[in-house]
Formats: structure tokens, C-alpha cells, sequence
């Protein structure tokens, strides 16, 4: 049976990339829903590590944008753009051929549609709740959505009989049946906002229509540590820890 490994918002953290890619194992196909880089210290291993996996597809994340695109930063935190200028120097030319070679728009996997942000917009729009979710059930024609963006892990499920949506939380190593429509979030890999500081990421599996949200520790230290010793927002070592 089929096993699609599901991650997204790697931010440049290397340890919990690898920590996930050792708790999911052999997998037929990785689908990366975008931002590579940004915040974290590792944004040149994260790209090789992640361009080295077979029955790859992977998404430009608005931090992969901004790190390789033409544009000013105003959009981002104060602390966001330091770390993206900061890696604006630090990416080699591998890194960033990979990352401008990523698509900006919908990519349709079978029965799935991905994307960073949303179907309606790719790389920018976050959906946070019901009512931005029932707006993007418009803008895809699959029956599944998997984005990532907002760091959370979730599932906005569509029911046809009330006519509604409503935020699903799915247990951790719980498999989520996929039956109605539903748009998904495999949480964060390098930084959780859910108030878990584990590292997330999802196992879906098409044949049996099933969604599995994962966690998985990994050394958060060591990560804040080169952080700090590479001169980043120390915001961005801190919140590691609570998943914030």
C-alpha cells in the first residue's frame, strides 16, 4: 500500500528534518508543502536533504520566495527578515536553483491538491479558521487540500449533509479516515506553533484514504544553540521549545 510522507515548514532546521525522516521510514513519495528555509540555521542541509529524496514533490513556501525572489521584506517580522537576509548570503547556488525551480501554483497529485498557503493562494494566504477554509473549497477540484503556512496541525473538514466545516484535531499516530471533503496541515517539521514542541508532520495513504498525523522529538538544544551562535533573533531559539 502506498505511503506518502507529508511535511511542511522545514525552516532551515535540519535536526528536526532528520529526526522525521527517521520516525517515518521507507516511504513511496515525500510531498513538502513549502518553506525550506527561513528562521532556523541549516537552510543549505535542509535543501540537500530534502532534494535527495526519491518521489520528491516539494512547493515553494513565501519564505523560499523571499529568500530567492526579487522583493523587499516588509511583509515579514522584524525577526523574520533578519533571518532571511541573513540566508539570502548564506544559500549556495544549489540551493538556490532548487529553491526557484519550486512551483508557485496548485499541483494536483491524484485526488489531492497541495499547496503553502491556500488553493485560493498559494503561497501568502493563511487559513486559520472555517470561514477562510469554506471560501478555498471553491479554488480546488480534488477532494483534498494539504497546505501548511500556519505551523498548526489540523484538519477543516467539509460535511455535506449540515452544510459546514468544522477544525479537526486528529490525534497524534491516530489514522484519520478521509471520507468528504477536507483541507489538511501537517503542522510544522522546524517550528511548531500548536504548543507542541515536537516535530510534525503527516503519513497519508490514498488506497486506504487514511491521514496520519505524527509527532517526534528531536534535540531542540542543539538546534537553539546554533541559533545563538550564528547571531539569530534568539526569539527564534526560544520559542523552540514551547511550540509557540
Amino acid at each position: 500500500m502506498t505511503q506518502v510522507l507529508v511535511i511542511s515548514d522545514v525552516h532551515a532546521n535540519a535536526i528536526a528534518l532528520e529526526a522525521v525522516l527517521n520516525d517515518a521510514g521507507n516511504v513511496d513519495e515525500t510531498w513538502c508543502l513549502g518553506d525550506v528555509v527561513g528562521y532556523g540555521p541549516q537552510p543549505n542541509e535542509c535543501i540537500e536533504r530534502i532534494r535527495s529524496l526519491p518521489n520528491l514533490t516539494c512547493m515553494m513556501g513565501n519564505h523560499d520566495f523571499a529568500a530567492v525572489g526579487d522583493m523587499t521584506l516588509e511583509t515579514f517580522n522584524t525577526d523574520a527578515r533578519k533571518a532571511l537576509l541573513w540566508q539570502r548570503k548564506l544559500l549556495n547556488e544549489n540551493s538556490r536553483s532548487f529553491l526557484s525551480s519550486l512551483p508557485d501554483e496548485l499541483v494536483v497529485h491524484g485526488d489531492v491538491s497541495l499547496a503553502h498557503g491556500s488553493p485560493r493562494d498559494p503561497i501568502w494566504e493563511y487559513i486559520m479558521n472555517t470561514l477562510v477554509a469554506r471560501i478555498n473549497l471553491a479554488f480546488f477540484d480534488t477532494s483534498w487540500c494539504f497546505v501548511g503556512h500556519t505551523h498548526f496541525q489540523a484538519v477543516f473538514q467539509f460535511h455535506a449533509t449540515s452544510d459546514d466545516l468544522s477544525i479537526e484535531v486528529p490525534r497524534p499516530a491516530e489514522p484519520y479516515e478521509l471520507k468528504e471533503r477536507a483541507i489538511l496541515n501537517p503542522g510544522s517539521v522546524g517550528q511548531p506553533r500548536d504548543r507542541d514542541p515536537r516535530a510534525a508532520y503527516a503519513i497519508f495513504s490514498p488506497e486506504a484514504h487514511t491521514w496520519e498525523p505524527r509527532r517526534v522529538e528531536y534535540d531542540i538544544k542543539a538546534v537553539q544553540k546554533m541559533i545563538l551562535d550564528a547571531g539569530l533573533p534568539s526569539r527564534h531559539a526560544e520559542r523552540l521549545a514551547g511550540g509557540w
